[in-house]
């Protein structure tokens, strides 16, 4: 029960996400080497780019010396972009994996992401930690990744998306 709980959260967090600004994008080139890792972050729709950043704010804010750690969380799900799927896409993709699907191609690169996420980030030279996170989040902890980084990016991988705050007009 509460995976699904956790999954209508997250249905909602896509809905409402809402594009990273100017700050937020600074604070992802920093974190990120230029080229590759920085367009293929850029290229996520809104929501992957906004639960990314929340990824590896949590991360920050527990282990502020642990880039490593950091770019694990902000890549981890990378390769979803080569799904093409929308938000519907995506509901109708985890539905059918709990049915025994994937029934289509898009469906089963969404399910891979992980696997190719990991063998873009290997390609491109990231640390075994970022690599490792990306191809197993979703699974055990591999024996590579200590049990206490595991747990930290796994909380982070559970991160809500804030909602926006509204900034008011100030009245003269």
């Amino acid at each position: 029960m509460a995976r699904w709980l956790h999954l209508v959260g997250r249905f909602f967090d896509v809905v409402f996400a809402y594009p990273l600004d100017d700050d937020e994008r600074r604070r992802v080139s920093e974190l990120l080497r230029p080229g590759p890792e920085f367009e293929a972050f850029m290229a996520q729709p809104v929501a992957d780019q906004r639960h990314g950043l929340e990824a590896a704010e949590t991360v920050a804010a527990a282990a502020p010396d642990r880039l490593d750690l950091q770019r694990a969380a902000l890549l981890h799900d990378v390769g979803k972009r080569h799904s093409g799927l929308g938000v519907v896409g995506r509901v109708l993709a985890t539905v059918a994996a709990g049915l025994g699907g994937p029934w289509t191609r898009r469906q089963r690169r969404y399910q891979d992401h992980g696997a190719l996420g990991a063998a873009e980030l290997e390609a491109w030279g990231a640390e075994p930690i970022v690599v490792a996170y990306a191809r197993h989040h979703h699974g055990t902890r591999p024996d590579e990744v200590a049990p206490g980084d595991w747990a930290l990016l796994e909380r982070a991988d559970r991160a809500r998306i804030p909602r926006r705050r509204r900034v008011r007009a100030s009245s003269r």
